[in-house]
């Protein structure tokens, strides 16, 4: 009932969408959209349908028998390996040397008693030192270390090289002794010490995990705790402007002074914003609100058939120029601090860069951004991580079909993806534990976020896989805002960039690259932990640590190498560093800012975050 209440309230912005509509119709004139999908999505050619339509029919397919991965481009990476290969007789006698060397060692060191390998977690049980484990899980080590070196081999295309390093890497996760209950010592144990009650709990976990993929309601009360609103996502605030994408939250304050400027967030629109407003004791939104912040979030919404022709640039100026305006209002023109999160830290870094041009048509005043914050984010996407490893133009043209039949890329379709590329954490370590084990995974708030997935429109991905990820547009200064190119390069004002050591969908030497891409100060961040756990790293968290250095506008630029010897190492959370930061760049306090009851639409979360469909 509430999602449907939900879904017909975000219908009643006719001209809003009307607006959109002839947006879209005027930049399908001009060309500025790939004319191969997004005319076909908008005005698709009568004498080419029923084509278009068998060909999509038979890519969906496909794309449904490989898990989304487009076969043209494994395929291509498989052929440009083995033609290397077989032409190479040097290097497959070295290669079978190897491999021989290698069993022999394993066979040597399992002998002489000396366990499993040492560097690998999945081993760390002292059960996978006994025979005939340890030969077991030597082996699995030596073969890993094998295809590292076989799947480098010179003249390959690099793409095609990371292509097979990934997909190596990914069967010989899914084939590890310790995914099977017949070579798992701690599974054996278990089962025997349990008389099998652990696999009989597995089963049950196996049907409750389908049944949610179904669309059900999960069986165990364990695994629904988290709501936003509720649980999670309850730090006080108004949503104070609401658009056809967005909702735009203001937080109340818990003091009785502020700072001057205002912090506003853009998260990614592939996630909830809530990642940055977890439970009260990881919140971010929480702790800058309490350091006395003015604190500003959008909210994406999470779009439907109907919005498959959103594009990049109703993202730009829906989410972020239009937020900026009713900002400015509502402070009175003071400075912004603006702070972006992955994607969302892109689109930012693009409506900076629109901004400071002489020549930015805007409907209205905005007022200038006091600094930048960059969360886990890229700018220069020629070396983007394993997410970038599997796009290319087959996979993006496979990508576009499977969204062409519902205008969006499902919410499931995307998580899949992450998991892919951390199928050893995500799938087979959660599910040895879970299914061989019985022990389910006690869930906790950023589970749960993780679990609410969202959607995106066809042609705003099409969009940014295109011009991001694909050609780079960005950094090499051919990405247009109203038929112009924007330029990083144009930017001053002071930065501050925070990366993570774990990081596989941005990896932390690609951020690191935002020095080289703008001219301005740049505080750059190295911290502890993944894409998110290390974007969540609240003051009190064990294990924390960061390193932290200046690089002035000025300076030469440090390759990362150098600039992780010669940064200062720190322990703890990097927040409180973040809200120093601020408060030097900022000009004092002003009495707090709250919301009146005639300027609030509905209290923090929204409605936007609430929107869930099954895809």
């Amino acid at each position: 009932m509430v999602e449907t209440v939900l879904h017909s309230a975000s219908h009643e912005l006719v001209p809003q969408t009307s607006a959109l509509s002839r947006i879209r119709a005027k930049r399908l004139r001009s060309g500025q959209h790939p004319p191969s999908f997004v005319e076909r999505m908008s005005h698709p050619d009568p004498a080419m349908d029923a084509a278009a339509a068998l060909d999509r029919s038979a890519r969906e397919a496909t794309a449904s028998l490989t898990g989304g991965l487009s076969p043209i481009s494994l395929g291509l990476a498989v052929v440009d390996w083995a033609s290397h290969l077989a032409i190479s007789p040097g290097t497959l006698s070295r290669l079978a040397t190897q491999s021989c060397v290698a069993w022999l060692q394993t066979m040597r060191h399992a002998a002489s008693c000396g366990g499993a390998p040492s560097n690998d977690s999945r081993y760390a049980d002292e059960s996978w030192s006994a025979w005939p484990f340890c030969v077991y899980a030597g082996s699995h080590r030596a073969a890993e270390i094998w295809w590292q070196e076989a799947t480098v081999l010179r003249g390959m295309e690099h793409h095609h090289e990371d292509l097979m390093r990934l997909l190596s890497r990914q069967w010989l996760d899914m084939l590890a002794p310790v995914n099977f209950p017949w070579s798992n010592p701690q599974v054996i144990k278990t089962t025997w010490d349990t008389r099998g009650a652990n696999l009989l709990r597995g089963a049950a976990e196996f049907f409750d995990d389908w049944r949610q993929a179904q669309g059900l309601s999960p069986l165990s009360e364990a695994k629904a705790l988290y709501r936003p609103g509720l649980e999670v996502a309850n730090t006080p605030g108004d949503v104070i402007y609401r658009n056809h994408l967005v909702e735009l939250i203001q937080y109340a304050p818990t003091t009785t002074q502020v700072q001057r400027e205002p912090v506003f967030i853009v998260p990614s629109w592939i996630m909830k914003y809530y990642i940055l407003d977890l439970s009260s004791h990881n919140s971010m939104v929480a702790y800058l609100v309490d350091q006395g912040h003015t604190v500003f979030m959008l909210s994406w919404r999470n779009p439907d058939e109907s919005d498959a022709l959103l594009d990049l640039q109703d993202y730009l100026r829906l989410g972020i120029l239009e937020s900026l305006t009713v900002i400015t209002e509502k402070t009175g023109g003071v400075p912004i601090h603006a702070t972006g999160y992955c994607l969302g830290g892109t689109l930012l870094a693009m409506a900076a860069a629109t901004l400071v041009r002489p020549e930015a048509s805007l409907a209205a005043p905005i007022a200038p951004l006091a600094s930048m914050t960059l969360l886990a984010t890229q700018l220069d996407f020629r070396d983007a991580g394993e997410m970038g490893v599997l796009l290319d133009e087959a996979q993006v043209a496979l990508l576009e079909d499977v969204m062409a039949e519902r205008g969006f890329l499902t919410g499931n379709q995307m998580a899949g993806s992450f998991q892919f590329l951390r199928a050893r954490d995500l799938v087979w370590s959660a599910r040895m534990r879970e299914y061989l084990l019985g022990e389910p995974d006690v869930p906790n708030d950023l589970m749960s976020w993780n679990a609410d997935v969202t959607r995106m429109p066809a042609v705003m991905h099409s969009n940014y896989l295109h011009s991001l990820y694909l050609h780079n547009d960005l950094a090499e200064g051919r990405y247009e805002v109203d038929g112009e190119p924007v330029a990083l390069a144009d930017l001053r004002l002071p930065i501050f960039t925070v990366a993570t050591l774990k990081d596989h969908v941005t990896p932390w030497r690609s951020a690191y690259k935002v020095k080289r891409l703008v001219h301005a100060d740049v505080t750059f961040v190295l911290t502890s932990g993944g894409h998110n756990a290390g974007v969540v790293s609240e003051p009190g968290h064990a294990g924390r640590n960061y390193q932290m250095l200046l690089t002035p506008a000025s300076a030469h630029r440090l390759s990362p190498e150098a600039w992780q010897r010669r940064a200062p190492h720190y322990k703890g959370s990097w927040w409180p560093a973040w809200h120093e930061w601020l408060l030097a760049h900022g000009s004092g306090t002003v009495p707090a800012r709250r919301v009146s009851p005639a300027h609030s639409l509905m209290a923090a979360p929204g409605s936007y975050v609430l929107m869930r469909y099954q895809d």
